[in-house]
């Protein structure tokens, strides 16, 4: 089993009121304010990598409240992902933490030791065994998720529902998105070509 979970929470019944809201204002109400606060945090996560991959070089371990705090900015991301692209009609909380009624799941186990060996290996040969074959197959998967997104806002607009299918199908997207993500730093756990749990 893979050791990253990831959901979005399939949701009934989605607000026409709040999908013309976040087409037309999404950038000003949710987009300034979030990614604001994730510019900083990303800056954050790319220091806080820096110095991981030393200490996972020397030690073989990744500090737990570092790598806390990194997946908590990929769930907290994923959630504003998430409200933008119509998934879920909750309003992003401000906060790296899981909470009560939170529609995306976003947890990765923590490792208690990580092969330097792979370390290096993801470093220097990474991109040919890790990104060249998965994100060639992510831009096809990641086109026609796009494509389904744009179909699936007219079809809400009509319904008030998003096809549990295309849903589905998008998340999976994110999760293999996410996978592949994660890999390079924070497991060893080599990411399948496929966004299914």
């Amino acid at each position: 089993m893979y050791p990253l979970k990831f959901s979005i929470e399939y949701p009934e019944k989605l607000s026409r009121g709040t999908l013309f809201l976040r087409l037309f204002f999404g950038y000003l109400y949710v987009g300034i304010p979030h990614y604001f606060c994730l510019f900083f945090l990303a800056i954050a996560v790319i220091f806080i990598q820096c110095i991981a991959f030393w200490i996972i070089l020397f030690t073989g371990k990744f500090p737990k409240g570092m790598f806390d705090f990194i997946v908590g900015y990929y769930r907290w991301n994923m959630r504003v992902t998430a409200y933008l692209g119509y998934m879920t009609d909750k309003y992003p909380k401000f906060t790296t933490k899981p909470y009560e009624g939170d529609p995306v799941v976003l947890e990765l186990e923590f490792p208690e030791s990580l092969s330097r060996g792979k370390l290096l290996l993801k470093v220097f040969f990474g991109v040919i065994y890790v990104m060249i074959p998965h994100y060639v197959c992510l831009i096809f998967v990641g086109i026609w998720a796009c494509i389904l997104m744009f179909i699936a806002w007219w079809v809400i607009l009509f319904t008030g529902k998003y096809p549990e299918n295309w849903f589905h199908f998008v998340e999976g997207y994110y999760r293999w998105y996410l996978r592949v993500g994660l890999y390079f730093y924070y497991c060893d756990v080599y990411p399948p070509f496929s966004g299914k749990p």
